[in-house]
């Protein structure tokens, strides 16, 4: 029996959910057909989906048909919930990319292709919803071709049962007058076309598992036309990978059940996993002390295994590599992480570009804007706010403006709002809950406003909280454009700590990596390792409107301790203290380190070397031919680019990157200014320098030496007593000297 773990992916209202559910009843697994629109689908378990006929979370199911033995996990298609498909293409052997036969390759269809390629993912094509009026199977397979690959194509069937699996694999496949086509996508196809006038089947699986060739099926999924085909087509055409015999997993979902019990699912991708077994995993601020990753290790033992078919499971003690699972017990695993050998996954390409503040219920969203703090955790300035502020003197400025009253929560509401907000975010990291404590709000980010509805029913519903959403604002960035060394200390009495950081530019969408340059003769490598926690346990934030860094490196490049007085919280003031003094001077315009001494505060009234970064949409955008002009001045008026337009004479298609801030409402336009005649889609694209940023500086109105909890001043003793320092005094008092 052939093992495979295929996810199903598609743009929302492609019938994804449908073909799952005609996969189980083919294949007998359930005995009548499911509708989403129904809310009677064998794999939209939760109420919520149920409510609103879309799915939300990954799902999974067990099929079985001839030699297969196939699990498959039903993924969301609304781009809000982009991240948990993300997640789940991690642990994937195939994907099925359900495109619909009336709309085509639409917007979210051509992001999942791109996130298929990122993780390489080999790919099965399914074109459901042939039999409604005006399809065209030509001119879709044309399209598919166009927008995805040249590689798609229709492949014939086979009866290989008749087959053991070498005799399977030597087997030639009939394609016919295609065959010449299909040799020239792989070299080693050609040679067997080359010597024999055919291609095996061995060699057709290994170009589906290499991403050379991607097998399209035709049919529609309610009427369950072409199911068969497809699951003959998985059966025939893939093949099980090869795993490793020692234990490893990886982490795709995290999860609590009716009993509020925390679930970790997992593909085992190597060995055994049995129940009451201790597994061992890396702690996520860990994973950056390379020199010190042996010691960054947790080790937890799981309770329950479960196998999940639909909202039933079954326990077991044990399952082999290649398989899905949930496990009760572990309680410090996140999506992405690695068990065992198993490294954790990288950063996901999808992030979410919006922050919104978490208000009392009945704040409502009108008092939301009124109320809500220009800057937020991402150091963000509302649309509102933005859009107010044309920088002419009209005489209305003198207006005196009555502040209004911010909404809270009482102290004990604010506690469980915050602990189900964790929850949530244990569930998904992406929603980054925050306690802004100086401006004492929740503040979490979300991709969009059905996202948003989710989280508040959500909240309702299993928490018994209701809460209402600011104004969503941007999720502005910061970084620094030029290297400039930091130093902290921390020294009242009876406490010691000096750190030198070295700041530097990274290349863009690197995030924060940290390293110490730092010999063990001159610190102590039980401080560097505290250090560098101390670098990765939080989110540093700029000095400019007060947004998170990102595309920095951050070394330590000198330090001090005291034998005596030196205890650990004391280096995690001087780092915090050095990052932040070291781009006050960034912002006064200082390259490297600054001259001493200084006899007055450097003016720090412009940017210097410290630089906003904004979130850009990547875009596209069709639109009728007679409507190009206007498309093109709309992208140009917001600051955005794109590429030369393509025209087939009836629609013209645009693509390219503009700003989320100018972007954001551009799909309501679109759809007015076209009559519903246009599309308009857009994924998060990376952050880039924001166009606007003299603007967003000001709006924020942001003082980065008033900010307590971020302060760049140092603390320094004399006559047994100690004293702060301003940042840009720190270098004369410091008593390590500079390490560049």
């Amino acid at each position: 029996m052939k093992r495979i773990v295929a996810g199903i992916v598609a743009h929302v209202d492609a019938g994804k959910t449908t073909l799952s559910e005609a996969l189980l009843y083919r294949t007998g697994e359930i005995r009548k057909l499911g509708r989403v629109d129904h809310g009677d689908a064998f794999l939209d378990t939760n109420t919520l989906e149920k409510a609103r006929g879309i799915t939300i979370f990954a799902h999974q199911a067990l099929v079985e048909h001839g030699q297969l033995a196939l699990t498959l996990l039903d993924t969301p298609g609304h781009v809000d919930f982009a991240a948990e498909t993300e997640r789940v293409l991690t642990v994937l052997d195939y994907a099925i990319l359900v495109v619909s036969g009336t709309d085509g390759v639409q917007g979210h269809t051509e992001t999942l292709w791109r996130l298929l390629a990122r993780y390489h993912v080999p790919t099965f094509i399914f074109v459901n919803k042939c039999d409604a009026a005006g399809f065209d199977r030509d001119a879709v397979l044309r399209q598919l071709r166009k927008r995805l690959s040249d590689a798609v194509v229709p492949l014939p069937s086979m009866d290989v049962r008749q087959h053991d699996g070498k005799s399977a694999s030597a087997a030639t496949v009939e394609f016919g007058d295609m065959v010449e086509d299909i040799a020239t996508l792989d070299e080693q196809a050609m040679d067997e076309y080359l010597d024999m006038g055919s291609v095996t089947l061995g060699r057709v699986r290994q170009m589906i598992a290499d991403r050379e060739l991607f097998p399209v099926y035709f049919g529609s999924a309610l009427k369950l036309d072409g199911v068969d085909d497809l699951l003959d087509g998985m059966e025939t055409y893939t093949q099980e990978p090869h795993w490793p015999e020692g234990f490893q997993a990886k982490v795709f979902k995290i999860a609590h059940d009716g009993q509020r019990n925390r679930l970790t699912w997992l593909r085992v991708t190597g060995g055994c996993l049995k129940a009451k077994e201790i597994v061992s995993g890396n702690d996520p601020d860990g994973t950056a002390m390379q020199h010190a990753a042996d010691e960054t290790q947790w080790h937890e033992k799981i309770d329950q295994v479960r196998v999940y078919n639909g909202a039933r499971f079954e326990t077991v003690t044990e399952l082999p590599a290649g398989a899905v699972c949930a496990v009760t017990g572990l309680t410090r695993t996140f999506p992405g992480a690695g068990l065992g050998s198993e490294l954790d996954a990288g950063a996901p390409a999808l992030q979410p570009v919006l922050t919104y503040t978490v208000l009392p219920a009945g704040a409502g969203a009108t008092e939301a804007k009124e109320s809500a703090s220009p800057v937020n955790n991402g150091g963000s300035a509302s649309d509102g706010d933005r859009s107010s502020g044309s920088g002419a003197d009209d005489g209305e400025d003198d207006v005196p403006q009555v502040p209004a009253v911010r909404p809270t929560f009482d102290d004990l509401t604010l506690h469980k709002v915050l602990t189900a907000l964790r929850e949530l975010e244990d569930e998904d990291p992406l929603l980054h809950v925050v306690w802004v404590s100086r401006l004492e709000e929740i503040h979490i980010q979300l991709m969009g406003a059905v996202q948003l509805e989710i989280i508040q029913q959500t909240l309702a519903e299993r928490f018994g909280l209701h809460v209402d959403f600011g104004a969503g604002s941007i999720l502005y960035r910061e970084t620094i454009t030029a290297p400039i060394e930091g130093v902290g200390h921390f020294e009242p009495l009876r406490h010691y700590a000096e750190a030198h950081i070295l700041l530097e530019p990274g290349e863009p969408g690197s995030g924060v990596t940290v390293s110490s340059a730092v010999s063990e003769n001159d610190l102590d490598r039980n401080w560097q390792r505290l250090i560098l926690t101390h670098l990765t346990e939080r989110e540093h934030l700029g000095v400019l409107i007060g947004a998170p860094l990102t595309d920095i490196r951050m070394t330590l490049v000198a330090g001090k301790a005291h034998l005596k007085h030196t205890e650990g919280g004391d280096f995690r003031q001087a780092t915090y203290r050095a990052i932040r003094q070291g781009l006050m001077e960034a912002h006064a315009g200082v390259t490297g380190h600054p001259s001493t001494p200084v006899e007055e505060r450097p003016d720090t009234s412009k940017p210097g070397n410290c630089r906003v970064l904004e979130p850009w949409y990547r875009f596209t955008l069709e639109v009728p031919s007679a409507m190009i002009g206007r498309a093109m001045s709309d992208i140009q008026r917001m600051s955005g680019t794109f590429d030369t337009p393509a025209d087939d004479g009836e629609y013209a298609t645009v693509t390219g990157s503009a700003p989320v801030s100018e972007m954001r409402d551009y799909a309501m336009e679109v759809s007015q200014y076209t009559h519903g005649h246009g599309r308009f889609s857009a994924t998060f694209g990376g952050y880039r320098p924001c166009h606007d940023e003299n603007l967003v500086i000001r709006d924020a109105h942001y003082d980065p030496e008033s900010d307590l909890d971020n302060t760049p001043d140092s603390v320094f003793c004399a006559h047994g007593a100690g004293y702060p320092v301003k940042w840009y005094k720190v270098p004369e008092f410091a008593h390590v000297d500079y390490a560049q």
